[in-house]
């Protein structure tokens, strides 16, 4: 009886888990060398390339790659850097835009035919980013405030009775100094994560219904799943730009509290 079971729970849907994330590794002996590592090169080197093919060759009237790195440029320096750093938004622009554009592509492989995979759903690869803002704003902090003083004008906003310092300063110091960067990196790789697991979710659907185990029944409910992921995808790519957009806008937020306390 059980002989006679098995390819029917063969058939039965499995709904995809956690281990869509684990890929193993592409070189005998080389644990770190998967493909989210590899993907995470190509998209420093497309970076690489895309900036060297915009900026290079410079022209008075900007045609084809130049136009569209000018157009992207000026959309990270107005809707990025000039609202949050000002006057000092031109010397951070290298930052914010190589941070924009590689956070962007990681993001978009998700959606790439024959990858489809968001590098930035992997914990590493958004807490390494983070971890470098961490360690800037605190170095810029230290350099423009002084030591004491950097710690004191987060910790004791001005304009509050004295006596709420007591609740204010300790719950300003963990978020600002620890919870916000942590939130930074986790922000975009739970949104990466839960999109990419929704996505395989009615993928897998669709073609178990459609082409594993197609029934008058389960027909309608694997056109559904297609449906979906089309749909869904789509919305992807718009939350694929917009949490490098934030990512990068936060960045550009941390950097202009360190380099200027609230007054």
């Amino acid at each position: 009886m059980s002989a006679a079971l098995t390819p029917l729970a063969s058939e039965e849907f499995q709904a995809p888990g956690l281990g869509i994330f684990d890929w193993p590794p592409l070189v005998q002996g080389q644990a770190w060398f998967n493909k989210p590592a590899l993907l995470a090169l190509i998209g420093s080197l497309l970076v690489i390339v895309l900036v060297y093919a915009s900026f290079s060759r410079p022209k008075l009237v900007p045609r084809g790659m130049q136009n569209l790195g000018e157009m992207a440029y000026e959309f990270v320096r107005e809707q990025v850097a000039r609202p949050n750093l000002g006057k000092d938004s031109d010397r951070w622009m290298p930052l914010l835009f190589t941070m924009f554009f590689f956070v962007w592509i990681m993001n978009l492989f998700g959606s790439v035919i024959f990858i489809q995979f968001p590098v930035m759903s992997r914990i590493g690869y958004p807490a390494v980013l983070s971890l470098g803002v961490w360690v800037l704003v605190m170095y810029l902090g230290v350099k423009h405030q002084g030591p004491v003083k950097f710690f004191t004008n987060v910790m004791f906003p001005p304009g509050l009775p004295k006596w709420i310092y007591v609740l204010v300063a300790p719950i300003e110091l963990i978020s600002t100094f620890f919870l916000r960067h942590i939130t930074h990196a986790v922000r975009l790789f739970a949104t990466m994560m839960a999109g990419h697991l929704i996505i395989a979710l009615f993928s897998e659907v669709g073609w178990h219904f459609l082409f594993v185990q197609l029934t008058p029944l389960g027909a309608p409910l694997g056109v559904l799943g297609v449906l979906m992921t089309i749909l869904l995808t789509a919305f992807e790519l718009f939350i694929q730009a917009l949490q490098a957009y934030v990512f990068a806008l936060l960045t550009a937020m941390f950097i202009n509290d360190a380099l200027h306390p609230a007054h």
